[in-house]
C-alpha cells in the first residue's frame, strides 16, 4: 500500500516536530529546502502555505534572520500542544479513570453545525454511544474542551465524566462505541509502512554510531505525519477493553523507537544553515 503524505499534513507536520523550538519562523526558502527532502515540489509548498495561512494555522512573522518567514498562530499552538500529549509516549489510561460524554443539540435553523460537531467529536476520538451521545476516555476532556471553544461550537455541547455501569460489560459497550477492526487496520499499516525502517535504522546501529541528518529527518518526518493521525482514529482506549492481539502497543513502540533514533538527529538538518554541509547519504 502507498502511504499518501499531503504537502499541507508535511508542513503542519514539520513546524509541530521542529518549528516550536524558538521563535518558531520558517522563511518559505527554508520550508521549500525542508519539504524537498520529502519529495514535496517547491509550487506545492507556496500553495500550501498560502492555504494554511487563509485557515488561520500560519501567520507572516519574519526570521531571526530577518527573513520573510511563516509561524504558527496561537491557534495552531494550542492544536499542536493539544496533540502533543497524545502523539508522543504516554501510559494508556485505565478503565477506572472514566470516561468524558459529549451530548449536544444543535436548533433546526443551524443543523449545518451538527454535521460539524459530529465530524470533529469523531476527529478527536470520540465513539457514538447514542444519537447525540459520544464518549471518549476522560483524559481527552481538556482537549475537547479547546477544541469546541476554538470552533465556536461549546454553546451546542454539554460535558460530563463519568463511569460506564451496564448493562453490558463494557469491553462490549467500547466494541459498539467504536470500530475497533478499522481502528487495528490503521495500526497495522503503519506498521507495515514504518516497522522496517525502524529495523533498518536499529541494524545501521550495529555497523556505525553515526546518523545521517537528512536520512533521520526524512524518515522522521513521514513516520510522524503517518503516526500523528493514528491516535485520534485510536483514543487511547484501556488496555483491558481491547482484544488481546490488540496491534496498538506494537506500533506505538515502533513509533516511540524511531522518535527516539531519529528526531534529534533530523533537528540538525532541520538547522543547517544553507549551503553548508553538502547533502547526506
Amino acid at each position: 500500500m502507498a502511504e499518501q503524505h499531503t504537502p499541507r499534513s508535511l508542513i503542519v507536520t514539520l513546524y509541530g516536530a521542529y518549528g516550536r523550538e524558538t521563535a518558531g519562523s520558517l522563511a518559505v526558502a527554508e520550508l521549500i529546502r525542508l519539504l524537498a527532502a520529502v519529495g514535496v515540489d517547491a509550487p506545492s509548498v507556496r500553495s500550501s502555505v498560502s492555504r494554511l495561512k487563509r485557515r488561520g494555522l500560519l501567520v507572516p512573522k519574519r526570521t531571526a534572520s530577518g527573513a520573510a518567514g511563516y509561524a504558527l498562530s496561537a491557534d495552531a499552538r494550542q492544536l499542536l500542544d493539544d496533540g502533543d500529549r497524545r502523539i508522543y509516549p504516554h501510559a494508556r489510561p485505565r478503565a477506572r479513570d472514566g470516561w468524558v460524554l459529549a451530548v449536544f443539540s444543535v436548533p433546526e435553523s443551524e443543523r449545518n453545525k451538527r454535521h460539524v460537531l459530529r465530524s470533529r467529536l469523531a476527529g478527536l476520538g470520540f465513539g457514538t454511544a447514542a444519537p447525540g451521545v459520544w464518549i471518549a476516555p476522560a483524559r481527552l476532556y481538556d482537549e475537547t474542551r479547546h477544541t469546541l471553544e476554538r470552533l465556536q461550537l461549546a454553546p451546542y455541547v454539554d460535558l460530563f465524566r463519568g463511569e460506564h455501569l451496564g448493562f453490558a460489560p463494557t469491553a462490549e459497550a467500547v466494541a459498539r462505541w467504536w470500530d475497533l477492526a478499522a481502528i487495528a487496520k490503521q495500526h497495522d499499516e503503519f506498521l507495515g509502512l514504518h516497522e522496517p525502517a525502524l529495523r533498518a535504522w536499529e541494524t545501521r546501529a550495529h555497523t556505525s554510531s553515526e546518523v545521517p541528518p537528512e536520512e533521520a529527518y526524512r524518515d522522521y518526518l513521514l513516520a510522524l505525519d503517518s503516526w500523528r493521525r493514528l491516535p485520534y482514529a485510536d483514543p487511547g482506549l484501556p488496555a483491558a477493553l481491547l482484544p488481546p492481539d490488540w496491534p496498538g502497543e506494537r506500533s506505538a513502540e515502533v513509533f516511540r523507537r524511531l522518535h527516539a533514533r531519529l528526531r534529534d538527529a533530523g533537528a540538525v538538518f532541520v538547522r543547517r544553515e544553507p549551503g553548508a554541509g553538502g547533502t547526506d547519504g
